[in-house]
């Protein structure tokens, strides 16, 4: 990605704002952050940290967390079917998978509270005083624990002296953006700021199906302060924001690559290289295409370059989402005998729904209905934290103690159904493994007349002998599904934590300091689910096929018709269901770092580190059972827990900083046991546990079977290790020039050996190609640069802004 123009790419952490008018700031050097829970030089701080100052923000256009990937090359921030499940990734580590019962990998605090989900933060951030981003597991500070890094956001305070501002931007897609406040002092000590912004733009997909388009921007934000500070050693500060976003999201394209044949029209084609015009698709790497084809699907869909953005999904079928996010905070600091006291309570909640047509063709297979519980997910949040530090001893320590507490609750609403087609294209794909050549999409059954064949198979005793009818029946009863399925599917859960920490400095000698920190977190959750669903075709296809599921010759086929009939669970066996269930942990994690400061200038640490997120409950019905052994009578609700991921982080860096130059580097390694995944296993939305056993399985980790590759719990390793090295440049040679780079360089991938929970049971087959593979959204390489330079212009201090910045990714998994 490049840029030029009029704006200036923030700078490393290192670095200060060049280009500033105040001189004696540049000659300074200085860029002061909280990171450690007390006020620090950033070359002070033996920790991998980017902090970016709101003159960084605003010069290079940083609007939302997405926009941070420009400065800070150890981030990446995604999203798949909805804004709402985004995710950021630091080292390549994040939450993998958009259920909402999976903890923030990386927490986000914006004005020290706690974001119930990186998701939850996707929005305009409005204007801001800094934003400190601290890679590797976090806990002993502040507020909620973290295995792969936190974002800390500090929006701009009140000040007591009267100011406004305005900025407004036009780009393409008809991109308007309007930003503006006021700050004014109410008072001696009083003081009040109103911020707000407007973001409208058309979406860059073309749903030439509904004549709309998607994955627009339509949103805005209003944010109110009150600061009061009756003394220099006493301030209350109160912030109230409010966001909403009407938005349509997210849409796909079909893609090609020569590598795993999604569309594909012929196997020796180029993938980026189609013929948009021709004569009718026939495909011989995959059956399902010429089905979609005959069920309408438009061959534009399948046939136009990659990388047009035309999309052609179900008529009628909509995209259209909204996304309230609203709280209040209030923060007091209170400095009294050497301590002080910061107490930061919060209250914040947030509900999103999003229609979609799931399946993303113009056949109608799955889809959801926008309103109010389409895909509708709602934090309501309550936090409070204590904090008290101050130093001991002649300055020799300097401590820090702390308490945090939330109260969480969440609920999940889906209407998830089958559309109008899905029965005939199922129904297809039984034909095409019974015989490719009895294919008929035009009939319901996708059969037809050529059911014939089957019943008249063997001279008359049918393709499957006696219980040819009772196939027959099913494969009928499977085509007829036609606007079925969930009604209304609801998770509650509450969710509350205790946490007690403390971080402690201890300045052995005046070059050499030793830093300790510990935390221990209690963890409790409380589960209710209901469940409203129409679906009555599963349990008349349970009941027929059932019987032949201990048939060897049968088993595959039956075990397919039902799974079809039932995917995701979706049975009016669940109706009226209800479900509750429980799971209490706590864990102590801690850090320790030894640092040494031979110079002013530079400074040199080791740190180990131990972190944890809580593990929970995955709020999605499919992952009850395997549907084609479902038994609405006997549920098993624990299959729904997944346990506490852990993480042991050993790192190495230095950091050297003059007023000219800038350089910091660190070298990592973390290693992840019980690492959460969510993941597609062909049959459910399972949360799998992610081990690796110490002890060769032979390749048992790789087959299809789920009997095999179980490992002794003695010799559980951990089953993702995240390991490389981090490389950040500033270089100022005047006031006006500055030069910056990054690059990270981390191996994030899954051990050999893989292993599935902490008592050693085999890993789901689904996941056999993961053995040693990478993560999903974890390049391996990610380098920033940006050259900017701001002459002064006249002697009234208006200057010229010239910028150049880019950002490099290597190849990545995105799936």
């Amino acid at each position: 990605m490049l840029g030029a123009g009029m704006v200036l790419a923030p700078q490393s952490a290192l670095a200060q704002d060049a280009g500033a008018e105040d001189d004696d700031a540049y000659s300074g050097n200085v860029i002061v952050v909280t990171a450690q829970g007390r006020a620090q030089s950033l070359a002070d701080v033996p920790v991998a940290i980017s902090a970016i100052s709101a003159d960084m923000l605003e010069k290079s256009g940083v609007t939302d967390i997405r926009d941070l990937t420009q400065v800070a090359p150890s981030l990446l921030v995604s999203s798949t079917g909805n804004e709402a499940n985004g995710s950021a990734r630091i080292r390549g580590i994040g939450t993998v998978g958009d259920n909402p019962g999976l903890e923030s990998s990386v927490t986000v605090f914006v004005d020290g509270v706690y974001r119930s989900r990186s998701g939850n933060a996707m929005s305009e951030l409005g204007p801001i005083d800094r934003i400190e981003i601290l890679r590797g597991p976090q806990g002993t500070l502040s507020g909620r624990n973290s295995t792969a890094g936190m974002i800390n956001i500090y929006t701009a305070p009140p000040e007591f002296e009267f100011s406004g501002y305005g900025a407004a931007s036009y780009g393409n897609f008809d991109s308007i953006r309007l930003e503006g406040g006021i700050n004014a002092p109410l008072s001696d000590t009083v003081a009040a700021r109103v911020d707000g912004v407007f973001f409208k733009r058309d979406g860059f997909y073309k749903d030439l199906t509904n004549n709309t388009d998607i994955n627009n921007r339509d949103r805005y934000l209003v944010r109110t302060q009150v600061l009061f500070e009756p003394t220099s050693d006493f301030s209350v500060r109160l912030v109230g924001d409010y966001s909403k976003k009407t938005e349509a999201c997210c849409a796909a394209t079909f893609v090609q690559p020569d590598f795993a044949p999604l569309a594909r029209i012929s196997p020796g084609l180029d993938p980026f290289a189609r013929p948009t015009t021709g004569a009718a698709l026939t495909s011989t790497s995959n059956p399902i295409i010429p089905v979609l084809l005959a069920l309408g699907q438009d061959p534009r869909g399948l046939t136009q370059d990659t990388f047009n953005r035309n999309l052609y999904p179900t008529a009628g079928r909509s995209y259209e989402g909204e996304t309230e996010d609203f709280g209040a905070s209030a923060e007091i600091n209170w400095e009294f005998g050497g301590i002080k006291l910061t107490s930061i309570t919060g209250y914040r909640e947030f509900e999103n729904t999003q229609g979609s047509d799931t399946d993303y063709t113009t056949v109608d297979i799955l889809f959801r209905t926008p309103g109010k519980d389409a895909g509708a997910r709602q934090f309501k949040t309550f936090t409070q934290e204590l904090r008290l530090n101050g130093s001991l001893f002649n300055d020799k320590l300097d401590w820090l103690v702390g308490g945090y507490y939330s109260n969480e609750k969440l609920e999940t609403r889906d209407n998830l159904r089958f559309g109008t087609q899905y029965g005939t294209f199922v129904a297809c794909r039984i034909a095409i493994a019974i015989n490719p050549a009895l294919v008929n999409p035009s009939a319901q059954n996708c059969f037809g007349p050529n059911m014939a064949a089957l019943t008249g198979a063997n001279n008359g005793a049918g393709a499957f002998g006696a219980a040819t009818p009772a196939f027959v029946a099913a494969i009928n009863n499977l085509g007829s599904i036609s606007d079925a399925g969930s009604t209304a599917d609801i998770f509650n859960q509450k969710s509350e934590n205790f946490a007690f920490f403390t971080h402690n400095i201890l300045h052995i000698t005046d070059t050499v300091d030793l830093t300790v920190g510990l935390r221990y977190t209690d963890e409790s959750k409380d589960l209710r689910g209901a469940f409203n669903n129409d679906n009555t075709i599963c349990p008349a296809n349970r009941a027929l096929m059932n019987g032949f599921l201990g048939v060897p010759a049968l088993a595959g086929l039956a075990g397919g018709l039902i799974a079809l009939s039932c995917q995701g669970n979706s049975t009016s066996e669940l109706d009226g269901v209800t479900i509750a269930d429980s799971r209490d942990e706590d864990e102590f994690t801690g850090t320790a770092v030894l640092s040494w400061k031979p110079t002013p200038d530079l400074m040199a640490y080791g740190s180990y580190s131990r972190g944890y997120k809580a593990g929970g409950f995955n709020l999605d019905r499919s992952a009850l059972a395997n549907p084609v052994f479902f038994d609405a009578n006997n549920i098993n609700v624990g299959n729904l827990q997944f346990g506490q991921e852990k993480v042991d982080s050993f790192e190495v860096g230095a950091k050297y900083s003059t007023r000219e130059f800038g350089i910091s580097v660190a070298a990592f390694r973390q290693e992840f046991t019980n690492f959460q995944l969510n993941t597609f296993n062909g049959a459910v939305f399972l949360v799998q546990n992610v081990n690796s056993c110490g002890t060769s399985l032979g390749g048992a980790d790789m087959d299809a079977s789920a009997a095999t590759g179980a490992c002794a719990i003695d010799d559980i390793q951990p089953g993702v290790v995240a390991q490389g090295f981090e490389i950040e440049t500033t270089v100022n040679p005047t006031a006006d020039l500055n030069f910056t780079f990054g690059v990270t360089y981390s191996d994030t991938s899954y051990e050999n050996d893989l292993i599935g929970n902490d008592t050693g049971a085999p890993l789901d087959p689904a996941l056999r190609l993961l053995p040693g593979d990478n993560l999903s959204n974890a390049p391996e390489i990610t380098a920033t640069a940006s050259v900017s330079w701001t002459p002064e212009l006249t002697s009234g201090g208006l200057r010229g802004l010239v910028f150049f910045n880019a950002r490099m990714v290597d190849d990545f998994n995105t799936g």
